[in-house]
């Protein structure tokens, strides 16, 4: 079972992202903050959960959380500012959504801008320990693969219904027989080494190959 919280003594918001290895697409994060009596042994990493799976326990993340928030930065505000400094700004986003102010951010992963007045903590595979930001993961991933299976009917070629914009086999061979469309990030290449590392991780996580 995965732990509550990592400070019980303050108020504390989980927050994931999820689309950084994506050559598609936004990158989309959220924040949950928990109450302090949440328990459930069914909630785990996004990623090991089947779609049914997600979408039903988000269902209970929203009943129950004290607050939560999805934001996103799409692939144009990416192409500026880069990947990781997107990823950190989808954070900071979903926590300005927030309807209650947490006290102290959970962070997955192991690094991140700090958040202003607010202190964190950045955890390693963190949605694989503790329920906010599992339940972050969640939130964002189940955002996300619906807006990406939104705009594969507008962009069938690419197939992202299926790889939600990342570079599947299927994904690049659409690329290169049509080129990429608005929605593609313009400055990743597949073959730049900082991009390739973010994309096997995300691709193996997911068994999308």
């Amino acid at each position: 079972m995965l732990k509550p919280f990592y400070n019980i003594d303050a108020i504390e918001a989980g927050l994931d992202e999820v689309g950084r290895g994506c050559l598609a697409g936004p990158v989309v994060a959220a924040a949950v903050i928990l109450p302090r009596d949440y328990k459930h042994s069914f909630l785990n990493d996004s990623k090991q959960l089947t779609k049914v799976q997600r979408l039903e326990l988000e269902k209970e993340i929203v009943r129950e959380a004290l607050a939560w928030a999805v934001a996103e930065v799409d692939n144009l505000e990416i192409d500026k500012i880069n990947i990781l400094k997107a990823s950190f700004l989808a954070m900071h986003r979903a926590v300005d959504k927030l309807t209650m102010k947490p006290e102290h951010l959970l962070v997955d992963g192991n690094r991140f801008t700090p958040y202003p007045m607010i202190p964190h903590t950045c955890i390693i595979k963190g949605d694989a320990h503790y329920l906010s930001i599992a339940a972050a993961s969640i939130l964002a991933k189940n955002y996300r693969d619906e807006l990406m299976s939104n705009l594969a009917a507008q962009f069938p070629f690419y197939g992202w219904e299926h790889n939600v914009g990342y570079p599947t086999i299927h994904h690049r061979k659409a690329i290169g027989l049509h080129g990429p469309c608005s929605y593609h990030r313009m400055t990743f290449k597949l073959l730049k080494e900082e991009v390739d590392q973010l994309v096997e991780e995300e691709i193996e996580d997911l068994g999308l190959l």
